[in-house]
């Protein structure tokens, strides 16, 4: 019969902390072999050892748990292509980062008056009809949930027989981050009159005039794309302008399979010009 170890021999062999058994058996990745339904003992065996040393191997590169968790539910070869995914997207986001650490280094060292690479531009803009869905949503989430609104769009699209008529935008009605939701409203503009179907609505888009950046698709990856953010808000207030409606992105037909350097999103901001 295989030894068993208790939780205190379980606890030394793998190295781990009682506080990080707790929450490994919380979330369900790393349970007992068995528990004594007398005594409520837990005993632990070799096949649980290799677990937990996979999961602070895991842990080593970053790895949140909820992924971990996904990781050693698969076989060997799956496994080990999603941990090649994740660190590929690791290695896309740290250099993200460095984007806009460089900014952000630039902008402390003169105090908001930092020269930017973005070259800020503006355009009139028609009104438009637009189908619409709103989430509220953390920025670790926004990829999904983009993606998944999208295809609701379209789909409503094809059901209803409507037509396209501009690029998907994503109007942010509120901060989208680590630690804020938003809402973000996924919009595409139609012809025609347009029909509201569930969590699908119907509005009118205002003209207006925006500020706008053109962006390639490494200089969209968050968050990377907040330096366009912070470029567009202080052109503004370098001209006196004032915005009038929420910031968004525009996603052209090439968003999904840009190559790095190509333009697939523009980053804008609705605003009313300066008085004369």
């Amino acid at each position: 019969m295989e030894p068993w170890l208790t939780s205190g021999d379980f606890l030394r062999r793998s190295r781990l902390s009682a506080k990080a058994l707790r929450l490994y058996d919380e979330r369900g990745l790393l349970k007992p072999a068995r528990t004594d339904s007398h005594t409520g003992y837990r005993y632990y065996g070799e096949a649980e050892l290799d677990r937990a040393r996979r999961i602070f191997l895991l842990r080593g590169i970053g790895m949140p748990l909820a992924d971990i968790a996904d990781v050693l539910d698969l076989p060997g070869t799956q496994a080990a292509e999603r941990v090649r995914s994740y660190w590929d997207a690791a290695r896309t986001a740290h250099a993200a980062r460095g984007s806009l650490v460089d900014h952000l280094v630039a902008l402390l060292r003169t105090e908001g008056g930092v020269e930017t690479s973005h070259e800020v531009r503006w355009r009139d803009v028609d009104p438009q009809k637009v189908l619409f869905v709103q989430r509220h949503v953390t920025v670790d989430r926004l990829p999904d949930v983009l993606s998944h609104t999208t295809r609701m769009l379209f789909d409503h699209l094809i059901r209803h027989g409507e037509e396209l008529a501009g690029p998907v935008l994503a109007a942010y009605h509120g901060l989208v981050s680590e630690d804020s939701d938003g809402p973000v409203e996924v919009c595409a503009p139609i012809r025609g009159t347009g029909s509201p179907d569930g969590p699908v609505g119907v509005r009118i888009e205002p003209a207006h005039r925006a500020a706008w950046v053109p962006l390639t698709r490494a200089q969209a990856t968050y968050p990377a794309i907040l330096q366009a953010y912070d470029t567009i808000g202080a052109w503004l207030r370098e001209h006196g302008h004032r915005a009038s409606a929420s910031v968004r992105e525009i996603y052209y037909p090439n968003w999904a399979t840009a190559a790095p350097d190509e333009h697939c999103v523009d980053v804008a901001s609705p605003y009313e010009p300066a008085p004369a």
